[in-house]
């Protein structure tokens, strides 16, 4: 039995992903890393934004 079987995969994507020459545990990875990396960049976003309101804010009040 193939990991794509297991996972409930579409022969759609099966496919796609084995024309690529990626494993299914290779392909998790990846979209484990990705997903982090976007969630860091994220945050990191959104904490600048805060700053730059709160800096913005404190000069309105002066």
């Amino acid at each position: 039995m193939d990991l794509w079987e297991k996972f409930g995969m579409s022969e759609e994507l099966t496919s796609l992903w084995q024309e690529l020459g990626i494993s299914a545990g290779t392909a998790i990875v990846v979209l484990i890393a990705l997903y982090f990396v976007i969630k860091w960049a994220v945050k990191n976003g959104i904490m600048e934004a805060c700053k730059k309101i709160e800096d913005k804010n404190m000069w309105k009040e002066k």
